[in-house]
């Protein structure tokens, strides 16, 4: 088989443990089996994210990997916060809405309004450049970009039309409208900018892939010349990483298991009232947040009288996840808009537990659970008391699941990739 190359652009790469890792690093182990042999460009270091050295061990040593150095902000927020240099810093602090401190806020205008499309354009200039080395000395049929960061899409954009190869912007999540700008203002003028890039990039793309269907039908409405060019290829799961997974349970305990980051704005508040009162009336139940969970929704629990009933595990590498998640009665994902579709109910999907989601109006991750029998999702003012007086009914078809496996997702990739280079 004679095997066409695409470079991959991704600011995320192992050892990083971005969950926005995942879909690239699945889709490049599984494209060489489909005819196209994967290169990648991304960051020389990602100071932002926690590191999960264990992800090394799944990239192929043959893959021939790019780094551009990354010029990131985040120390000078160290500084305006009075941090050390060094010192670790999670998604919910720096975005956090409860933080009303002065330097606080003069750090999110900064970010809101200086860096456009977003805190890692810093990194355009260095990673166009490498981007041209490689164009210059590898047979390049395609290039496909991952954003967010969304500074990605442009380093894309721009090699696409100096070396005159298809495109190909994957979006994992909405670009000028994402959700945590919503809480903060940004002026008409960086707007503009902003929208004048997204519109760019997907104008000029020889296909576009979304990872959720709502969100390609909003971006379809908004901008109609790529409604016949666009296509949605879920997050998805890696079967892989289930090979050993065997269901535990833990006598007499019911454990609701969050796992990714959870930020203020997707606090399913009244739920924490339908714990207290469940525990309340005898039921064993414990609360278990992996990743970084939000001031606000630490304080809700605190206020609900669960912070006995509740533990903080933090960050922890992919197949430790994996194995709390086998642990779990119960789990749980939290939309933060109608377009989104978290990563993380695929893998509770294919765990096969019970799924409780909070989202409003979304009316995708309703199908999904409808369709696979997995659980329910509730409105954000809802109790969710009917989910705790049915879970034992959910049995999830697992065989509803299999489509979404990350290697059937990978040969999708190649069709588009197929179809780009011949037109």
């Amino acid at each position: 088989m004679i095997m066409q190359k695409v470079l991959f652009i991704t600011y995320f790469w192992p050892p990083s443990g971005k969950a926005t890792v995942h879909w690239p690093l699945r889709m490049i182990q599984h494209l060489p089996g489909f005819g196209w042999q994967p290169l990648v460009l991304t960051a020389d270091e990602d100071t932002f994210s926690s590191q999960d050295e264990s992800l090394l061990k799944e990239v192929d040593p043959n893959l021939k990997v790019f780094k551009a150095r990354a010029l990131e902000p985040f120390d000078l927020y160290r500084r305006l916060l009075g941090k050390e240099k060094n010192a670790p810093l999670t998604s919910s602090e720096t975005i956090s809405t409860t933080n009303r401190g002065l330097r606080h806020r003069l750090a999110i205008w900064i970010r809101m309004n200086l860096f456009v499309p977003d805190a890692r354009i810093g990194w355009y200039w260095n990673a166009v450049r490498k981007g041209k080395q490689i164009l210059r000395s590898e047979n390049i049929q395609a290039i496909v970009s991952i954003g967010p960061p969304h500074t990605t899409l442009l380093v894309g954009k721009k090699l696409s039309k100096q070396f005159n190869i298809p495109h190909i912007p994957v979006l994992i999540d909405p670009w000028v409208d994402i959700t945590y700008y919503r809480d903060f203002k940004r002026s008409k003028p960086t707007l503009a900018l902003d929208r004048h890039l997204e519109q760019s990039v997907l104008e000029k793309a020889s296909h576009i892939v979304f990872v959720t269907e709502s969100m390609r039908e909003d971006y379809a409405r908004r901008y109609p010349a790529i409604q016949n060019k666009s296509q949605v290829l879920y997050w998805g799961y890696n079967e892989e990483s289930f090979h050993d997974y065997t269901p535990k349970s833990i006598p007499a305990i019911e454990i609701l298991l969050h796992a990714g980051n959870i930020f203020d704005y997707q606090n399913p508040k009244t739920l924490w009232a339908t714990l207290r009162k469940e525990i309340d009336k005898g039921r064993n139940l414990k609360i278990v947040f992996i990743g970084t969970v939000s001031p606000g929704i630490r304080q809700s629990i605190m206020e609900a009288g669960l912070s006995g009933r509740t533990e903080f595990k933090g960050f922890l590498p992919y197949q430790k996840m994996i194995e709390e998640l086998s642990a779990a009665s119960y789990v749980m994902v939290c939309a933060s808009e109608k377009r989104h579709v978290p990563g993380k109910l695929f893998e509770y999907l294919r765990s096969g537990k019970p799924i409780l989601a909070f989202g409003d109006d979304n009316e995708e991750i309703q199908r999904i659970l409808d369709e696979t029998k997995a659980g329910m999702i509730f409105p954000y003012t809802s109790l969710g008391q009917e989910f705790f007086d049915r879970v034992h009914t959910f049995q999830t078809k697992l065989d509803s699941v299999e489509r979404f496996d990350r290697k059937i997702i990978a040969g999708k990739l190649a069709q588009i990739l197929n179809k780009a280079v011949v037109q």
